[in-house]
């Protein structure tokens, strides 16, 4: 029989190892819920990546495919009779037994035609399925026994990454096609220069062809006249069309129309005009 000393000493013991299953059972809640605050907050920002994804998607012109409605979706697995027999699910027979003829060896049913949805993983002992998507990128679903304050942290620091990389795609957006790397005044200099260069080069055409196809006044005319306000109207419209970002962009990107007054209107003739005079020096 035992002691009265006996019985308090496993009553004490009893005592101690119930405080420290309370203590870890506090510590267990604590760690429950700043695992559940951490994926709320990681919830929100994935939630603002996408929504600042779908605006820079629709800024650059690119359209994504509705996801299907409900209706359009289809049955799942666990949905009908038979699939839920082989899960182990109520409703799957009586009792929630298994119908016989309802589902494959291992109890987990055959995966929907879908497009983009691979093959559905059996489950553990209750051959519960889980539709895993085959999308490139998305990491495979891993073994049970994993810790999840590690898997937030991956996930915290795939969403930092993911932030990174917006910068940089909102960075590149806010640069225009043509020239990002220069300055609004540099890149219209450019542009303009290029243009009239191609104008005193279509000038130089015009003028060999000129005894062909029409008198050299209309030529002299049509280069110092007409084809420098065409060359300027080609640089307006080419920077504003290619000038502007794809991103900030509230109103037309500087065009510079004095500059290219000047560059496409005076300085081409005065080109044309010196290159003329050059010839007939050397001729």
């Amino acid at each position: 029989m035992a002691t009265f000393a006996e019985y308090a000493a496993l009553a004490r013991q009893l005592a101690d190892q119930r405080r420290e299953t309370d203590r870890d059972a506090v510590a267990a809640d604590r760690r429950r819920s700043a695992l559940r605050a951490t994926l709320d907050q990681l919830t929100r920002r994935l939630d603002a990546q996408s929504h600042r994804l779908d605006q820079l998607g629709r800024a650059a012109g690119v359209t994504v495919e509705p996801a299907p409605t409900a209706g359009e979706r289809p049955a799942s697995p666990a949905a009908t009779p038979a699939a839920a027999a082989g899960a182990g699910l109520p409703g799957g027979g009586p009792g929630g037994s298994p119908e016989p003829g309802t589902a494959g060896a291992g109890g987990a049913a055959a995966a929907p035609e879908r497009p983009g949805v691979g093959a559905y993983p059996r489950g553990g002992a209750t051959g519960a399925v889980v539709a895993v998507p085959a999308a490139a990128g998305v990491p495979a679903p891993r073994a049970g026994g994993v810790d999840p304050g590690a898997e937030l942290a991956e996930a915290r620091r795939l969403a930092d990454e993911t932030d990174r990389l917006i910068g940089v795609t909102e960075a590149v957006g806010r640069r225009p096609p043509l020239l990002p790397a220069w300055s609004p005044l540099a890149r219209a200099l450019a542009v303009y220069a290029a243009c009239a260069a191609a104008g005193v080069v279509l000038a130089v055409v015009l003028l060999g062809v000129a005894g062909v196809v029409a008198s050299p006044g209309a030529v002299y005319v049509a280069t110092c006249g007409a084809l420098p306000v065409l060359c300027f109207v080609a640089g307006y419209l080419v920077l504003g069309r290619w000038g502007r970002p794809a991103l900030g962009a509230d109103g037309p990107p500087p065009r510079f129309v004095p500059l290219g007054f000047v560059t496409c209107v005076l300085l081409m003739p005065l080109a044309y005009c010196g290159y003329l005079v050059l010839f007939r020096l050397l001729g």
